[in-house]
């Protein structure tokens, strides 16, 4: 309904629709001094010809010479990141993280990901602190049929994750990144896209995979077990889990597969963890015949407490969110990695707020393996090697801070939540940049910090 004003490039024109707006069909003005202009074969007539402006349209001008000149129009849809409808059955709000809420969903992928056509779906709110106290909550979706969602692959349940306390929204998946590097099993995929909630702007989300046994997720096959460290108040009726033998800091979930309780396959998963645990604090707990490395894959163990140290994720000290996993007849593996939004120095109850300090280093089992000079040289040796991808990380955080350039600025004049206090950020920047640089700034400084801490052990 009103004119888009573009900006002269070296290649041509750039700009960007503010609003959602469909551009496979715009017409333009056109003003030349030469015999035409065509877009491909197509002459094109000045307030007439459309086109589809999904992708870079080149115009090319000739004269009577037939010398031509082309010039490239790249026009952003919105804040060009792909977008998804989500529409509940009758309009019905989503406002239980218990009850499944009926309805379909749709993607248009834009410039970079697959549409997908409407497909059945139902969802529900999830999440603790940041469901109960956030305005802009974050979902469950649970598709009818498998199928490729924003091209990760295919699978029925999808997580939209709103960022809310994380300000940067880049929290999560520089983490996610950081995994990919690493030697853990599986890390979940996520991409950033703009999501209307029955025809309502609802913000940007981080929509990824869900932690859960799946071929293409944690491979567990028929046989194998995912459990998460986590906290008796924080459970569902349903769970089944077992306390810590040694510790008591935290309980054991059993997130999959679904047991009874006292069942064979729950007293496996039972001994298995305590036998670690038995033998991790026992007298002998350095033996390579005896000790703990009998029970953990310790490659994993390593990568997953550098990752969670680097970043000093508040939660995964003692609190939640702390996976593991287990085929039978192997060895113990921690990971995958979930919930760092209050990474990164992002909180403001704990000493996780600042970049000096050890913190994972006492959880429970890890305060006990550094006791071990073994696993204490295997963790400096390794975080050279993370060390050595610091640029790279720090690279990534620019290329997503550029791709939300806009997206931040939408996903704000929604939620209002750049310039004031969120809980539970420690400190408050008036601008997205700043908040993008301070969290920077506080990952190099931590890697400074934990390069001379870690080479004095």
């Amino acid at each position: 309904s009103a004119d888009i004003m573009l900006t002269a490039t070296d290649e041509g024109f750039s700009g960007r629709v503010p609003t959602n707006t469909a551009i496979t069909g715009l017409v333009a003005n056109v003003e030349f001094t030469g015999s035409s202009v065509t877009v491909g074969t197509v002459v094109q007539e000045s307030d007439s010809s459309v086109n589809d402006f999904t992708y870079v349209v080149v115009y090319t001008a000739a004269n009577s010479e037939g010398v031509t000149e082309s010039y490239t129009v790249d026009l952003t849809q919105f804040t060009g990141l792909p977008i998804i409808y989500l529409n509940t059955d009758l309009g019905v709000p989503i406002d239980s993280k218990d009850d499944y809420v009926t309805g379909d969903v749709s993607i248009d992928g834009g410039r970079n990901f697959t549409d997908l056509p409407d497909a059945e779906m139902k969802i529900r709110g999830r999440g603790n602190s940041t469901w109960f106290l956030h305005p802009k909550k974050p979902f469950q979706m649970k598709l009818a049929d498998k199928a490729e969602f924003l091209d990760m692959p295919r699978d029925k349940k999808w997580l939209f994750l709103a960022e809310y306390s994380d300000k940067t929204l880049l929290r999560n998946s520089i983490t996610f990144e950081m995994g990919y590097l690493s030697n853990l099993d599986w890390t979940p995929q996520g991409r950033f896209a703009e999501v209307y909630i029955n025809d309502q702007y609802n913000g940007t989300y981080n929509v990824t995979q869900k932690v859960e046994e799946s071929d293409n997720r944690v491979a567990l096959g028929d046989t194998g077990y995912l459990l998460e460290l986590d906290q008796l108040e924080r459970l569902d009726a349903d769970d089944v889990y077992f306390e810590s033998v040694i510790t008591d800091r935290f309980l054991i979930n059993i997130k999959e597969p679904s047991l009874e309780l006292n069942s064979a396959e729950y007293n496996y998963i039972k001994d298995l963890l305590e036998d670690f645990e038995t033998a991790l604090y026992g007298a002998n707990f350095r033996s390579a015949s005896s000790g703990y490395a009998n029970y953990i894959d310790l490659d994993s163990f390593v990568d997953w407490y550098l990752i969670s140290e680097i970043t000093k994720n508040t939660d995964s000290q003692s609190w939640s969110s702390m996976f593991v996993n287990v085929m039978p007849g192997g060895k113990i593996k921690m990971g995958p990695l979930w919930d760092f939004d209050l990474s990164f120095g992002n909180v403001d109850y704990s000493d996780a707020q600042y970049s000096d300090g050890f913190w994972v280093k006492f959880h429970p089992w890890f305060e006990r393996l550094f006791q071990d000079p073994a696993f204490v040289e295997k963790v400096k040796t390794r975080f050279s090697y993370f060390k050595q991808n610091q640029d790279l990380i720090l690279t990534k955080i620019d290329g997503y801070a550029e791709q939300l350039q806009w997206a931040q600025q939408e996903n704000d004049s929604e939620w209002q939540t750049i310039g004031r206090a969120v809980w539970p950020n420690p400190v408050v920047f008036d601008t997205y940049q700043e908040e993008v640089d301070h969290l920077k700034a506080w990952y190099s400084d931590r890697m400074v910090w934990l390069e001379t801490a870690l080479g004095e052990l």
